[in-house]
């Protein structure tokens, strides 16, 4: 199997190595390009990317807000399937459909940073084939677990798991200021964990969720209700969260009156979301 791999960022680099094939990356950066095919060893190569050669799969790995367009570019250069990898799944599906109506098509969400692979991959199977299943069956061995799911699905739950949840991060490591040594508190550690964690990344990146996922204003109202709230009206969004909550963590947990075993041993939980840096 020969892969294109359209993008040559982190994801488009551990593409090429996660996938069983001979690799070619096309990029608008032709030293990126050369640099993944570096990166990936085993006679990977670099195609230009206006090229017009065929592969067995193209694998679009370009930020979200540039995949329809990119996909509109090279889907006549997939001889048996397309995918992406960009992290939005309804726009690139229909563009797939629309320019590649005669190849296997699907997307993919490594729902990781390319460093902390392996990971859960979200997977959309538009329309399967052996080439794709050979391709995910290959993710697998890698030790990835495939989330299968719907385009609605996804794109709806991203709008919390990145644009929300990274709205609310940011809006903590804004807002507030490191505090002495010893006075942190097991919830202070955690978001401080996680702004240390977040500023990390690639601006472009978290700027490219907040472009494409609605998430943010939710998180704004909340904030300012809750400045705005009075004793009893807080206690009040207090329960409310804690209905919504401690409810979910009740039925997801197997130990008795709905606690883990950390919190039974006294250790706060700690969810670790490696988060996308696509």
């Amino acid at each position: 199997m020969d892969v294109l791999i359209v993008g040559a960022g982190a994801m488009g680099t551990w593409l090429g190595r996660a996938v069983d094939a001979s690799v070619t990356f096309a990029d608008v950066d032709a030293d990126a390009a050369a640099a993944a095919a570096d990166a990936v060893g085993d006679d990977a190569d670099t195609a230009a990317l206006e090229g017009t050669d065929s592969y067995d799969v193209v694998c679009i790995a370009v930020p979200m807000t540039h995949a329809v367009d990119a996909i509109a570019d090279h889907a006549d250069r997939a001889e048996a399937a397309i995918v992406d990898v960009s992290g939005v799944m309804g726009p690139p599906l229909e563009a797939m459909a629309t320019h590649a109506p005669d190849v296997e098509r699907a997307s993919l969400h490594p729902l990781f940073a390319p460093e902390r692979a392996p990971g859960s991959i979200a997977v959309v199977r538009d329309e399967t084939g052996p080439t794709i299943d050979a391709l995910l069956e290959t993710l697998e061995r890698r030790g990835n677990d495939l989330v299968e799911t719907t385009a609605t699905e996804h794109d709806d739950a991203m709008e919390t798991v990145q644009a929300a949840t990274h709205a609310a991060v940011l809006s903590f490591a804004l807002a507030t200021e490191p505090v002495p040594d010893g006075f942190e508190t097991p919830i202070y550690e955690g978001l401080e964990t996680l702004a240390e964690q977040m500023t990390e990344g690639t601006p472009r990146v978290y700027a490219d969720i907040q472009e494409v996922f609605d998430g943010a204003d939710a998180i704004a109202d909340a904030a300012a209700t809750v400045a705005d709230a009075d004793r009893e009206e807080l206690e009040s969004l207090y329960q409310e969260a804690a209905d919504r909550w401690q409810s979910d963590a009740a039925t997801d947990s197997d130990e008795p009156n709905g606690r883990t075993e950390s919190e039974m041993n006294g250790q706060p939980n700690s969810e670790t979301n490696g988060g996308s840096t696509r």
